[in-house]
């Protein structure tokens, strides 16, 4: 890969990357409190679902850097198409919708498959479904704004943003044990 590739590339896994932590955090953290997720998942029928108190649940937002890589090699050939065109955001959140959320491979909770296959009544398929719908529309316009309007401020706001949620993240589990 030559130089310019190479840092063309970093510069769009970091911002896929930090778009994705943020909007993830913010999303998870608004919905476990308004959804009440404590109560949810401690359910039967979502017996699944770690409890949110689980150092697991904890870590789940540092190792959120792996899913961060996953969608910027999958996005990178494609960039373009959501990056460089009119309403490019609403494409990239369309493609999270229909693919990543009621598209799933599996049968996720919220998806057609999930809705389907698994024993969730319809009305938990639907509970969750704000998070990640909120949360996949927010990554689409921040990540389509940071290209439109690049500056310097979007680096130094979500690099201090994605340190600290790191840092909340690893002190979670330390709590936690």
């Amino acid at each position: 890969m030559e130089e310019k590739q190479k840092g063309l590339w970093f510069q769009f896994w970091w911002r896929v990357t930090a778009c994705h932590i943020m909007t993830y955090f913010i999303a998870g953290i608004s919905a476990m409190t308004l959804l009440r997720y404590d109560e949810f998942f401690a359910k039967e029928i979502m017996s699944f679902m770690r409890p949110i108190d689980s150092p697991w649940v904890a870590a789940g937002v540092s190792l959120q850097i792996i899913r961060g890589i996953l969608f910027a090699l999958v996005l990178w050939p494609v960039k373009d198409v959501f990056l460089k065109t009119n309403k490019g955001w609403l494409k990239l959140w369309l493609l999270f919708i229909g693919l990543a959320i009621l598209g799933t491979a599996g049968p996720a909770p919220g998806s057609i498959e999930g809705i389907i296959y698994t024993r969730i009544p319809f009305l938990d398929h639907v509970r969750g479904l704000p998070e990640v719908v909120i949360q996949t529309l927010l990554f689409s316009v921040m990540l389509f704004y940071w290209y439109k309007k690049p500056a310097r401020t979007w680096n130094v706001l979500l690099g201090i943003g994605v340190a600290l949620v790191v840092l909340m993240s690893v002190a979670g589990v330390f709590m936690g044990r």
